[in-house]
């Protein structure tokens, strides 16, 4: 029995998650935050933080996977997350092969198909070369749409679409008044999926970090104070429920 299976046990999975709510988003955006707090309130290394943070994802990938969220987008790995010291990085690097590693395994049955969004060919080699295999693995999957972000920045996003349609115009295929937000859009790395309805934040901060800069203009934000590696599924419950309060109108009158 996989890890995602003994996860599901724990959670319960007697009662459809789906009817607790009158509303789910199809969208949910994390960043998950806290994991090296988390660490040294134990007096615990960093990379243990980052192992326990792994296995909150999946307790919240299987907990929106029932709840019937669509997409669920994860800030793994940040452009600025480089300037940590360089055994850190090198330990989550190991940790991310090993979490696409073992995805054949793991998540065996939960129908989720596995994206990874951002500057890949910045990645170590092996990481790339497990992003390809799980991709192309879970890639017939229709299930919940678990988008990895991995040496992503929304400034460098956002310079890449801007380097896309400078191509295209100078290339001749697109004029420059057919620059429009749908041109610009499939530019972007997160071209095709829908911009997040909701975005949780854990540790306490509340700030996007350079996350999803363009796709969060209307999103709405929840923030928790619990670090990330305590998240679990009835934090996911809570913020769903806050959600469902929420009016949104989209810069329009409220109905």
């Amino acid at each position: 029995m996989g890890i995602w299976d003994s996860v599901a046990r724990l959670l319960g999975r007697k009662k459809d998650i789906k009817q607790e709510f009158a509303s789910i988003p199809k969208h949910i955006a994390i960043i998950p935050d806290g994991n090296g707090r988390w660490a040294k309130k134990r007096g615990l290394p960093r990379n243990v933080g980052h192992r326990e943070g792994s296995m909150a994802l999946k307790k919240v990938v299987i907990y929106c996977s029932e709840a019937g969220v669509k997409y669920l987008t994860v800030y793994a790995f940040s452009t600025e997350n480089w300037k940590r010291p360089k055994s850190e990085v090198d330990a989550l690097m190991s940790l991310l092969v090993e979490f696409l590693r073992n995805a054949e395994k793991e998540l065996d049955g939960s129908n989720v198909k596995i994206k990874v969004i951002g500057d890949v060919k910045g990645l170590p080699e092996e990481l790339q070369k497990e992003i390809i295999r799980v991709e192309k693995l879970t890639g017939i999957n229709n299930g919940l749409n678990l988008n990895i972000c991995l040496n992503y920045g929304g400034r460098l996003e956002l310079l890449h679409a801007v380097k896309e349609i400078a191509v295209k115009v100078k290339s001749g295929n697109l004029k420059i008044d057919e620059i429009d937000e749908r041109q610009f859009e499939s530019c972007l790395y997160t071209s095709g999926i829908p911009e997040p309805d909701l975005l949780i934040r854990t540790s306490g901060e509340q700030r996007i970090s350079n996350f999803l800069l363009w796709q969060c203009a209307y999103t709405e934000f929840w923030f928790i104070n619990e670090l990330w590696p305590d998240v679990n599924g009835s934090h996911i419950a809570e913020a769903i429920k806050a959600y469902e309060k929420r009016n949104r109108r989209f810069g329009g009158l409220e109905q």
